[in-house]
């Protein structure tokens, strides 16, 4: 056999047969197919080697912030602090556990495709017919096909009796497709979806019968691509996690220049250094918010558990935030947004046309009835108690005799089928000859052109009269109307017959009776929740592989696009360059007749673009581009497992809109996760702040260790977690998407927590400050009583804890005043508030407490200070609200 591997699909059948060496009486000699095997390999997708799962844990470490954990983990344990050292520890493995089992389950993409490519074939080997486990083809050998087999490789068709294959999951068209195998082709390039003497693995037969010769197996099939594309593209990271891993990288640099400032300088003054190592390490441990890992994976937990209560699974956790920066949305057409369901929607006949929407039984005119009763009649489909089988169009005929208030099983038993003359691509129609008592008729569906040539007569007003060029005129008109409407049409003619005739007399002197006009339909809340995204600032394209106008038809529906010439085919889209595509990208809204690698190649232009991009849908083709988009989205109800496991989140009711919920929820989740960084470093600045000034004035230690890492616990966890668990906020999708580039420092949050830091600081110096002035002393006596030294660092413990947990009210909202929204409605905040304080006056209160972190009970003048000084961070951020608002 030929090394050669030629486009078979420009190949007669017998060059394709010569090609391979196989006799099509015959098939291949068990023997050569052992051999063939022996050198290719079995016809299975093959995974490329997985990863161990210890390389993925360990690879989860690889990031800044895990580095700077591990820091805050060694400085604790070096202190004794063993308590805070497991909890770190814990963030640590919690996080990584999370990542290790993300990636593991992306994985399973792969395994899903794998899953779905070892059917049993039918072949014919050394002239006989047997059954084999689809594994063991090759190229060369015959296989046979009929009605519900599932495609076992790529096959070059060599017969086709009324074959029809499904092949939506791998090419995006919504009806079977019709094969012929006598078809040759001579363009290269050629889309899937037109090579009608071709078939592909993982495909469907959904009627007649015919047979092909293998001529791909594997990973070289059009799935096994598909599988390639899966296995190789290379996973980007979320703007959340690149935001955090860049914070992780500064906050580690910051903490390691503290510790060595605050030791050269207590080394200058003449402190002593051990004592002050361990400070420095201490004010090191609070630089680092060492709760945000954890705060985040909590935040998008509870995220995750609220979109899955609005139909909305996340797969991967930082995937809530990206939603929040989406900008455009591509979705597949069929089953995304429509219902993969086709339906007639309107008749004509020689009385005009009537919209199927409003049809009853009273608009059942002669000719109606006799047109939906010869389509019923006509058609191989069944429908009971809402199963269906068959052709998806005649599915829809059988629902127009429902819809018609045609009693189906009644006009069945009536009439019995005795004669065909089967659908064929040349004729372009199909032939059925029905007995009714002693009566013959014979009903013909098909093109209208095609019944032109054989219609003779034409139903009118309950006669039948000769058809004119007037007749035909009108017919082409109504058909023409509906095409443009992305209509696919069928038109029935009928005649009275005898039992004894022929095929060919079936189909002459025939009477046209009318035309039927059907879709696959857009689903009712989809316009809606397009419009409703853009006035959020998002895009919706649509990426199809059915027609031009029939995409473009849609799309004008769902006001996605205006004109045709925002409609780019798979061709087109081949005679551009990657520049050229990535140039013209954002200047069309629907893309049609496209391939799998052009789904990717679009999203990746509109990527280069800088759009942040959601990819819809729930076929074996949209796998790659599920992977590549920013958001993979895949349909939970029609999706594929490979379209599941490929994606980023799941809709359980396949409902379009629900990703418009669920990118407002992301944007309030990225919100909520804002707001607790800007707590954590706010506060954090401050600590740093009033340490490094007292120390750099040569003032005693304002607070020791255990003082800090109690802070540190206090307002790193239960506050900024309770921040991130905040409501949603009603104006979000009045704003545009946020860009994917800007950090957590933009739009004014770093001039925020700059400001913030520097007022707690302060504010805690002077109380510092205030406890040795209220006692007669100043913080720059030589000599200065331990008592004193403890109500100085009580009334800085106190004032610090007060502001940090009084400013996180302001945080919930960084434009409104707090009356301006429910300022009680966070009970979670609310809780931690509380608790936090309630914990702080226990260590007053109680002793042994008192006396573990060496702090005075202060008197009133001091409860008054701490109050007062920590109520001003508070009442300073609404006031800058208030300014801010009246100036804009």
């Amino acid at each position: 056999m030929s090394d050669k591997k030629p486009n078979y699909f420009m190949q007669s059948v017998a060059e394709t047969l010569d090609q391979l060496g196989v006799e099509s009486c015959s098939g291949l000699s068990q023997a050569k197919a052992l051999q063939i095997k022996e050198e290719i390999g079995p016809n299975r997708l093959q995974a490329k080697k997985k990863k161990p799962v210890y390389k993925i844990l360990l690879s989860q470490l690889q990031d800044w912030l895990i580095y700077v954990l591990l820091a805050a983990v060694i400085i604790t344990l070096f202190m004794g602090e063993y308590i805070d050292s497991v909890i770190i520890t814990l963030v640590i493995l919690i996080n990584a556990g999370i990542g290790t089992f993300q990636e593991v389950k992306a994985g399973k993409a792969i395994d899903a495709l794998l899953k779905m490519s070892s059917p049993k074939a039918l072949v014919k080997r050394d002239g006989q017919t047997k059954e084999i486990d689809s594994a063991e083809l090759v190229p060369g050998d015959l296989v046979i096909l009929d009605a519900g087999r599932v495609i076992p490789a790529d096959l070059r068709l060599i017969e086709t009796v009324n074959l029809q294959i499904e092949e939506s999951s791998l090419t995006g068209e919504s009806l079977p497709v019709h094969k012929n195998a006598e078809a040759s082709f001579d363009n290269t390039k050629m889309p899937i979806a037109e090579m009608a003497n071709m078939c592909f693995m993982s495909t469907v037969v959904t009627a007649g019968r015919g047979a092909g010769v293998v001529v791909e197996t594997g990973m070289n099939t059009e799935v096994g691509k598909i599988a390639d594309l899966l296995d190789t593209n290379v996973h980007q990271k979320t703007p959340l996690e690149k935001k955090l891993s860049e914070l992780g990288k500064t906050l580690g640099k910051i903490a390691v220049a503290i510790c060595i400032i605050i030791f050269g300088i207590s080394w200058i003054q003449g402190r002593d250094p051990a004592e002050m190592f361990l400070i420095s390490v201490s004010l090191a441990v609070a630089s680092i918010p060492e709760g945000l890992a954890a705060i985040v994976a909590v935040v998008l937990s509870i995220g995750v558990t609220a979109m899955s209560k609005k139909n909305a699974i996340i797969r991967k956790l930082p995937a809530v935030e990206t939603l929040g920066s989406v900008n455009i949305i591509c979705s597949d057409k069929t089953g995304t947004l429509t219902l993969n369901k086709m339906t007639v929607t309107e008749v004509y006949t020689s009385e005009g046309p009537i919209l199927i929407q409003a049809a009853n039984k009273n608009i059942l005119s002669e000719s109606v009835r006799i047109l939906t009763e010869g389509m019923i009649l006509c058609s191989d489909a069944t429908l009971e108690n809402e199963e269906a089988t068959g052709d998806p169009t005649e599915i829809a005929l059988l629902v127009l005799g429902d819809k018609m208030k045609i009693d189906r099983t009644d006009l069945l038993e009536k009439n019995q089928r005795v004669g065909e003359y089967p659908f064929d691509s040349n004729r372009k129609m199909m032939s059925v000859l029905i007995k009714s008592g002693t009566d013959f008729t014979v009903y013909t569906k098909g093109a209208l052109g095609s019944l032109y040539h054989v219609a003779e007569f034409i139903f009118d007003q309950g006669e039948i009269r000769s058809i004119t060029a007037k007749d035909k005129q009108n017919f082409s008109d109504a058909a023409r109307k509906m095409s443009n409407n992305a209509l696919r049409t069928l038109a029935l003619a009928y005649k009275s017959a005898s039992s004894d005739m022929t095929s060919d007399e079936m189909e002459e002197g025939l009477v046209l009776v009318g035309l039927v006009g059907m879709i696959d339909p857009a689903r009712d809340e989809v316009k809606p929740s397009i419009q409703l995204a853009k006035q959020a600032g998002i895009k919706t394209i649509i990426i199809t592989g059915d027609h031009k106008n029939t995409a473009f038809a849609i799309a004008k529906n769902l006001k996605v696009a205006d004109s045709i010439e925002q409609v780019l085919t798979g061709p087109e889209l081949e005679e551009l360059s990657e520049a050229e595509l990535a140039e013209k990208v954002e200047n069309y809204r629907v893309f049609a007749r496209v391939s799998p690698q052009h789904k990717v190649q679009i999203v990746q232009a509109l990527q280069a673009k800088g759009n942040i991009v959601s990819m819809t849908g729930d076929g074996v083709n949209d796998g790659p581009s599920l992977t590549v988009a920013d958001i993979g989205v895949a349909m939970g109800i029609t999706g594929t497992d490979v379209a599941k496991n490929a994606a980023d989140m799941i809709l359980t009711d396949d409902n379009f809109s629900t990703i418009v919920v669920a990118i407002e929820q992301g944007r309030n989740i990225f919100n909520n996760i804002k707001k607790s960084v800007i707590f954590l470093l706010t506060c954090n600045l401050g600590e740093v702040l009033v340490m490094f000034v007292t120390l750099s004035l040569g003032w005693p230690v304002p607070l020791i260790a255990t003082q800090l890492l109690w802070i540190n616990l206090l307002t790193d966890s239960l506050p900024a977690i309770a921040l991130g668990m905040d409501g949603d906020d009603s104006d979000v999708m009045q704003e545009k998407p946020r860009d994917a580039k800007e950090s957590f420092f933009s739009q004014g949050a770093g001039i925020h927590v700059v400001l913030g830091g520097i007022l707690i600081g302060l504010i805690t110096i002077l109380a510092f400050w205030y406890g040795f002035y209220e006692l007669g002393y100043s913080p720059f006596d030589k000599q200065i009583p331990e008592e004193v030294v403890k109500n100085a660092r009580t009334l800085t413990f106190l004032v610090l804890v007060c502001s940090q947990l009084f400013y996180s009210f302001g945080l919930r909202n960084s434009k409104k005043p707090f009356y301006k929204f429910k300022i009680f409605s966070n009970k979670f905040l609310n809780g931690a508030i509380a608790l936090g304080l309630f914990l702080q006056l226990s260590l007053l209160f109680i002793p042994f407490l008192r006396n573990a972190f060496r702090l005075h009970m202060p008197d009133l003048n001091g409860w008054l200070m701490a109050l007062a000084l920590g109520l001003i961070p508070l009442i300073m951020l609404e006031i800058s609200k208030i300014f801010l608002k009246k100036r804009k």
